[in-house]
């Protein structure tokens, strides 16, 4: 079983990447889709209790933000895996223009959730992390190292 958490600013990529990686294969819990806290919990107990793979797909900037996720997935034996999704505030601001709709983030809304933006650490309870990057519309995925 595993739990899948994204870590990232908007419009870096994460629903994208779920989408090209993960779609047939893992639950995507969003509060995107999900409006509410309560819903999401509901849908994440779903999850453990018939041992689904999901993907938090949410911008999950702080340690505390992950780690309910991380103890619940723990809690029931699964494997955590958590991808970083690396980007300049710049460009996930360029990216974020081009949305439109509600899908569209006002901008103080991404520069809010950069501000506190903390990179993940194993010590979180991860048993593998891996870093992504967006290269010439291209997700690039490295495994993660320790130094900046």
């Amino acid at each position: 079983m595993q739990a899948i958490i994204f870590t990232g600013i908007q419009a870096t990529g994460k629903s994208t990447f779920y989408k090209t990686h993960f779609f047939n294969s893992h639950v995507r819990l969003s509060m995107d889709l999900l409006n509410t806290r309560n819903k999401e919990n509901q849908f994440l107990e779903t999850c453990l209790k018939t041992q689904s793979r999901f993907v938090i797909d949410n911008t999950n900037p702080t340690t505390e933000d992950r780690k309910k996720y991380i103890q619940a997935a723990k809690a029931h034996k699964y494997e955590v895996i958590g991808y970083y999704f690396s980007a300049a505030i710049e460009e996930a601001i360029q990216r974020n223009n081009l949305r439109i709709g509600k899908e569209k983030i006002p901008e103080i809304g991404i520069k809010g959730c950069y501000r506190k933006l903390e990179i993940p650490k194993f010590d979180e309870g991860f048993d593998k992390l891996y870093f992504v990057k967006i290269v010439d519309n291209k997700f690039i995925v490295e495994d993660w190292k320790d130094e900046i």
